[in-house]
């Protein structure tokens, strides 16, 4: 019998006089694949709900959380605001036009709008709670950098007597985000003074602005070590990302840009994606150098900077990097601040307040559910289609770059930023707050949605955007 004389029932296994047809093995997988998407959403939803649960009865029992809605550093305060009807309008649009606007734009054209779609969230989210509250005096409360950008009159007095007001009971000790951090964080917000910038709308503007970037340096990443189609496809999960509840407005926004952009211009250099790779390699070096003195724990991010030279498979740029990387250390040491001794006077600061008080043995793994919050379930599923690929993946480095299929390349990527966001877990240096002190690492999760399939790419962007939206109405978010 001939190929062309099998009827359609015969092909379907069905009545014909030929054989069965085998079933779609294609077709079984993917929906078993799709099954297991949704089991991880849902393990991700378990863990919110377990650790909403347990850490009411542990701060109702003896405060020793220190948060009012945990695992969430967070008040109930229903409540709307002038930036509801833009919120609503920003998520409609992203969830209906984003995948194919992100699909057809020209890729500079996607660039441009990628990033203000972004500032858009991150804004609409903010002015949820007002201008005034939610923009305007964000960054001036009493924990904040701005409250003492009159003592930098002096800069290099200040960095030699900066490890002096570190630790609680010294005379004028800083606020908490200011002993918590290196003085590159206060000194943006000085410099922003200089030029007559000060306050805390232009600050607030300043974070967004440049945070909102983090979205660019994201997708050409994505492009230059995996490949235009999944930055493509990640595109309206990095504009809708839940984490715009605490990037507007937080200096964590900023921080998470200037991290990424270096893990961007490494990328580059080392892919040779870029006119000038060696000037890459040393930008990317000076930012990564610039990331260690705005926070102490970004000196994680060397996981996904090693992610990328090995996806890259060269150690080219390395020496121009590590140049670049030099330059901020050097700089700050010669002006008198001591990176080292300033990390171990902050341990013991952060013993000295909640870090001391709050239990490890409930934060370790409630970090993680902030985590799931701030990334969104749709980043979850992309995980674990990250972990059933990087084993492939891993043995196909063996064979060379080429041999490294985009999905498998991409899947590392995104493993090696969660590794780093372990690291910081297991530390206990990140005691509640990683909503917000996680960006950083979270913002190199959100691509693994990528792997995702398509047909169901709105209902996971509604997945994404419905929390955030009801995390920002309900709750009243600080720090």
């Amino acid at each position: 019998m001939k190929t062309e004389d099998v009827t359609p029932t015969d092909t379907a296994g069905g009545t014909g006089h030929g054989p069965p047809a085998p079933p779609d093995r294609t077709d079984d997988r993917t929906r078993r694949a799709g099954r297991a998407d949704l089991i991880a959403a849902a393990a991700g939803v378990l863990l919110i709900t377990a650790a909403v649960v347990v850490g009411h009865v542990i701060q109702n029992r003896d405060g020793s959380l220190r948060a009012q809605w945990p695992p969430l550093l967070a008040s109930w305060d229903p409540h709307l605001g002038p930036g509801t009807p833009a919120a609503l309008v920003m998520a409609v649009l992203v969830v209906a036009y984003g995948p194919p606007l992100a699909a057809r734009l020209p890729w500079r054209g996607l660039l441009a709008a990628a990033w203000a779609g972004s500032m858009a969230w991150v804004f609409s989210m903010a002015l949820i709670d007002g201008w005034h509250r939610g923009v305007a005096k964000r960054l001036t409360t009493k924990h904040e950098y701005l409250r003492v950008i009159d003592r930098f009159e002096d800069i290099p007095a200040t960095l030699r007597d900066f490890t002096n007001h570190i630790v609680i009971g010294e005379p004028g000790n800083w606020p908490a985000h200011v002993a918590g951090h290196p003085p590159g964080a206060t000194l943006t917000f000085v410099w922003l003074d200089r030029i007559g910038l000060g306050g805390g709308a232009w600050a607030a503007v300043w974070c967004v602005v440049v945070g909102s970037s983090a979205v660019l340096a994201a997708l050409i990443t994505v492009r230059v070590l995996a490949d235009e189609r999944l930055a493509r496809r990640a595109a309206p999960f990095l504009v809708l990302a839940p984490a715009a509840v605490w990037a507007g407005v937080s200096a964590d926004g900023y921080f998470t840009a200037v991290a990424a952009w270096s893990v961007a211009l490494l990328a580059l250099a080392a892919t040779r994606r870029v006119r000038f790779p060696a000037v890459a390699a040393l930008g990317g070096g000076l930012l990564f150098g610039w990331t260690c003195y705005l926070s102490y724990g970004l000196g994680l991010m060397a996981a996904v900077l090693l992610a990328v030279l090995v996806l890259a498979r060269t150690a080219r740029p390395v020496p121009l990097f590590l140049l670049g990387t030099l330059v901020a250390p050097v700089a700050f040491t010669l002006a008198g601040f001591n990176w080292w001794t300033a990390y171990h006077l902050l341990v013991e600061r952060y013993y000295q307040g909640a870090g001391g008080v709050r239990p490890y043995g409930y934060w370790v793994w409630a970090n993680l559910a902030c985590a799931t919050l701030a990334a969104g379930l749709a980043a979850v599923a992309g995980l674990r289609r990250s972990a059933v690929a990087a084993p492939g993946a891993v043995r196909a480095l063996r064979g060379g770059p080429a041999a490294v299929s985009p999905e498998g390349g991409l899947a590392l990527l995104v493993l090696a930023a969660l590794a780093a966001l372990l690291a910081a877990d297991l530390s206990g240096m990140s005691k509640a707050e990683t909503e917000r002190i996680w960006q950083p690492f979270l913002l190199w999760l959100l691509p693994a949605v990528a792997l995702l399939p398509r047909r169901w790419v709105r209902w996971w962007l509604v997945a994404s955007a419905v929390p955030a939206l009801l995390i920002n109405h309900l709750l009243w978010t600080g720090w």
